[in-house]
């Protein structure tokens, strides 16, 4: 089948940022994966300020560069500096390669600070893929839970959310999501528990299940395990390993000239 990733990240891997996207790429094709979404730079910062941010995208910009034929880009934002996150939209997504946007834990994302970077994702097509968990140990300051992506995906039914790890519990993060047709659920991340894709499948349909590794934080085979070893149809894995996040992107990708086969 063919596949794509909609959950990568550069950290994990020493080198240049080509060199680390080569690498990616070079487990990607050894585990069959055809695409990959890559996303935020080698270093982590909960709350990056503009400069770190700018950073962490110049560093998946040079990354891209030589790989676009396997590898596309999400822009990484904070809601905290917003005149910052929308420059780096411009830039990178209206102006540049990306395609879609990666928000993290700096705000939660039902805040009315992201309102103003949905509406702009939404006039350019571009999906926005928010990291949801909900710990019992209790979340990070900023941490989503998909109960607040539910919120925001409310006040925007013209935008497009991927629901990131389903919400890291996910039996709750799926029936949080459920009402909404524009949010869609992202496996990457966490174990291969048995029953996860099964409850995505069932609750919210196949056409809103997402794959995503998480790769180099997760390993490929026990993230595919998720898909091929679930007790779906084989229609509803081809949905999720590919075709649903390729429809995403399409309407994007048309407007970029990006050919999509």
């Amino acid at each position: 089948m063919e596949i794509w990733d909609g959950h990568c990240h550069l950290s994990g891997y020493a080198g240049t940022p080509d060199e680390r996207v080569g690498k990616l790429v070079a487990l990607a094709d050894r585990m069959g994966v055809d695409r990959l979404c890559i996303f935020m730079g080698a270093n982590f910062h909960y709350d990056p300020t503009p400069e770190e941010m700018r950073a962490a995208n110049d560093e998946v910009l040079d990354g891209l560069r030589n790989w676009h034929h396997h590898a596309f880009g999400f822009v990484y934002l904070n809601p905290n500096h917003l005149d910052a996150s929308l420059a780096e939209f411009a830039r990178c997504v209206e102006q540049g390669p990306m395609v879609a946007i990666k928000l993290w834990v700096a705000q939660h994302c039902d805040s009315p600070d992201v309102d103003a970077i949905v509406t702009r994702a939404a006039a350019a097509k571009a999906p926005i893929f928010q990291h949801t968990w909900q710990k019992i140990t209790g979340n990070l300051p900023g941490e989503s839970t998909a109960e607040e992506l539910a919120r925001l995906a409310a006040r925007h039914p013209e935008a497009t959310f991927i629901c990131g790890h389903a919400g890291g519990d996910w039996e709750n993060g799926i029936r949080a999501i459920r009402p909404h047709a524009n949010v869609y659920a992202d496996l990457g991340g966490g174990d291969p528990t048995a029953g996860f894709t099964e409850m995505a499948v069932r609750e919210l349909g196949a056409e809103r299940v997402i794959f995503g590794s998480d790769i180099p934080g997760r390993s490929y085979a026990s993230q595919l395990a998720k898909v091929y070893g679930a007790q779906i149809t084989e229609e509803a894995k081809r949905l999720i390993f590919s075709e649903n996040l390729k429809r995403l992107l399409t309407p994007i990708l048309k407007l970029k000239g990006v050919p999509v086969y």
